[in-house]
């Protein structure tokens, strides 16, 4: 329940505070007095959209305090959920500053909040009924919403909506997937050729660089031949390198027997002997086992040339070459992957679109069960309003699935007799939406904990018994929560249990708005110039006073 409201610098209000009771709370003034700049406030600090033009002109900032009683476990819950310190006697206090710069400042029990969480608490605390909300009965994409409401849906909802959105995510990546299906066979095919080539080839790093040495070696062999041949002959010939050290190792052996000094030099040229010998026997070897193979020189150009065209398509060398081949493989593997989710994709399609169904038809089935109920109550309570003669008709067409189900809800009314039921928009006029909303309000009333129900000129296009019951009405509706209402029927503001009037005035060449609370008195002096204007009589007033006297009357 809202117990009090401080405004500064708002509009042409320097500064106001209201202290609201429970029950009935009207404000009245005359047009343009600045009642809707109350409303202004309120919505500010509650989170909603706030421009720099609200700020009073001259004034650096403005600022709205609003200090609540008795709230609901969920905005205790939401407390909890943000991490705000509660009261201990369930009190909570909000506010919000907001200056020139366009920079605003908000605190929920006097921590620092952002305006979207102020938004979030006050969507608990403060229901707020305006002329435009009469909007949302002329639009049929807000009706599925009130039938939601009675419905008590909301986990239903919420499970369909999972579900949904799984389902079209299921279907947007299958129908990538189907898009590309034909261009990956085509490079799956193209993938598989290359992976054969490569792998047939059988490479090795190195390979390359390796027959082309190979081939350099054939392609001088006569030169080879030819210079270990004549090694071999320096080496080997009967006057050759090697008889000359035996001879000299033989001669050096035979002075050692006589001389030690000449053992070890003896021994040396024996070895160098040996050393020589096994060279030429190398040297004749690889003379005799090397000859030009054309064959062989044609199978390592042959295989080179393979390997050129291989790094011209795959990369410079056999490491680029194995490295592009890795890397197939891994497209390949992606690509047959790829099937495999097309086919797993679509078994979660079938799953999924049966669910849906399921949960889409228990989804009608408790619309349109609350929608029975929905337009017997509506209907009584139009009734009482002085529209005993309408139908209230809730239309349900099928449609196609979309994330809120397969319902188009539309309200239909037929205000006379003999008449099929047409869309509200077509049929109801001003004051027949504001009976009609009022009406919808009340029949959802008990379907949330919101502890103050707010009317801004709910009475637009209203007047004789209708007002009367519009009053009666709200006056039973204040004794379940707190109500706050502006209007400017005498028969509304007589109900109230607590009366504010707003006045206008000029100092100075300034415009002032004041909120004033009304005694009795004051109140019969209020209703009185609601009722004839400002030149009151002693008659008039004696009217309003009696007006105030038959007030709180029960609803019948």
């Amino acid at each position: 329940m809202l117990i009090g409201l401080k405004i500064e610098n708002i509009a042409v209000i320097e500064g106001a505070e209201l202290n609201f009771e429970s029950g009935l709370n009207v404000m009245t003034g005359e047009t343009g007095a600045g009642k809707s700049i109350i409303i202004d406030a309120i919505n500010a600090v509650r989170g909603e959209r706030a421009s720099r033009e609200l700020i009073r002109n001259g004034a650096e900032d403005a600022k709205v305090y609003a200090s609540f009683a008795d709230i609901s476990p969920e905005t205790e819950n939401l407390l909890d959920d943000m991490g705000i310190e509660k009261m201990p006697d369930k009190t909570l206090v909000l506010s919000r500053s907001m200056n020139t710069a366009g920079r605003n400042s908000c605190r929920i029990n006097g921590c620092p909040a952002t305006v979207s969480a102020l938004k979030e608490i006050g969507a608990t605390l403060i229901d707020i009924h305006g002329q435009h909300d009469n909007q949302a009965l002329l639009s049929p994409d807000k009706h599925l919403g009130f039938i939601d409401k009675l419905a008590e849906n909301d986990a239903l909802r919420a499970e369909y909506k999972k579900v949904f959105s799984r389902l079209i995510s299921v279907k947007k990546e299958l129908d990538s997937l189907y898009d590309s299906r034909d261009e990956k066979a085509s490079r799956l095919s193209y993938l598989s050729f290359q992976i054969e080539e490569i792998s047939a080839a059988g490479l090795k790093i190195g390979e390359r660089e390796e027959l082309s040495k190979e081939k350099e070696l054939l392609s001088h062999s006569g030169k080879v031949k030819k210079a270990l041949e004549k090694a071999y002959s320096a080496l080997s010939a009967e006057n050759g390198l090697v008889a000359g050290i035996e001879e000299c190792a033989e001669s050096v052996e035979e002075a050692a027997v006589y001389y030690g000094d000449a053992e070890k030099a003896s021994k040396d040229i024996r070895g160098l002997f040996y050393e020589l010998s096994d060279c030429s026997a190398e040297i004749r070897r690889l003379a005799d086992g090397f000859d030009y193979d054309p064959e062989r020189m044609a199978q390592i150009d042959e295989r080179l040339d393979f390997l050129y065209r291989l790094s011209m398509k795959y990369g410079a060398d056999e490491a680029g070459i194995l490295d592009k081949y890795e890397k197939m493989l891994e497209e390949k593997e992606s690509i047959e992957i790829s099937d495999d989710r097309i086919a797993e994709l679509e078994t979660q399609l079938y799953a999924l679109s049966d669910e849906i169904k399921i949960l889409s038809a228990r989804l009608t089935e408790s619309r349109m069960k609350a929608a029975k109920k929905f337009e017997k109550d509506v209907a009584a309570e139009l009734a009482y309003l002085d529209m005993p003669k309408v139908r209230f008709v809730v239309d349900r067409k099928q449609t196609s699935l979309s994330s809120r189900g397969a319902d188009a809800i539309e309200f239909l009314l037929s205000a006379n007799p003999g008449q099929e039921p047409k869309p509200i928009a077509k049929t109801a006029s001003g004051g027949e939406l504001s009976r009609i909303m009022l009406a919808i309000k009340n029949v959802l009333s008990d379907r949330d904990s919101i502890g103050t129900m707010i009317f801004d000129e709910i009475d637009t296009g209203v007047s004789g018994s209708a007002a009367e019951k519009i009053a009666l009405k709200l006056y039973e509706v204040s004794k379940g929560r707190q109500v706050i209402c502006v209007t400017h029927l005498a028969r509304i503001a007589a109900q109230a249990d607590a009366h504010f009037k707003i006045e206008k005035s000029v100092k100075n060449n300034k415009t002032f708005t004041d909120v004033k609370p009304l005694d009795e008195e004051s109140r019969a002096y209020e209703i009185a110039r609601i009722t004839a204007g400002d030149a009151i009589t002693a008659l008039q007033l004696d009217s309003a006073r009696e007006m105030l006297k038959n007030s709180h009357r029960e609803v019948k």
